[in-house]
């Protein structure tokens, strides 16, 4: 596999952490009641990851494995990575 390959099917989510583009299933913003609840319940069952890197939540990534990654960019910003 080249490296190109490699490097496309990742997201990066900036200061120096990235995501498997292929097992997003969401990206949502933080505020609703419901996203808090969820990022609640993955860090009661040890599947949330913080990638802000001390700075405000801006986007909330949900992957196939149930991960609730947090993110310090906008939701926009990261679905625009994507092409």
């Amino acid at each position: 596999m080249s490296n190109k390959k490699k490097q496309s099917s990742l997201i990066s989510l900036g200061f120096n952490n990235v995501v498997v583009k292929n097992k997003i299933v969401a990206i949502v913003a933080p505020e609703a009641a419901p996203i808090k609840r969820l990022k609640e319940e993955a860090r009661q069952n040890k599947k949330l990851i913080d990638a802000t890197s001390g700075r405000r939540t801006r986007a909330v990534i949900i992957t196939e494995s149930d991960h609730v990654i947090l993110a310090s960019v906008q939701p926009e910003t990261i679905a625009q990575r994507f092409s």
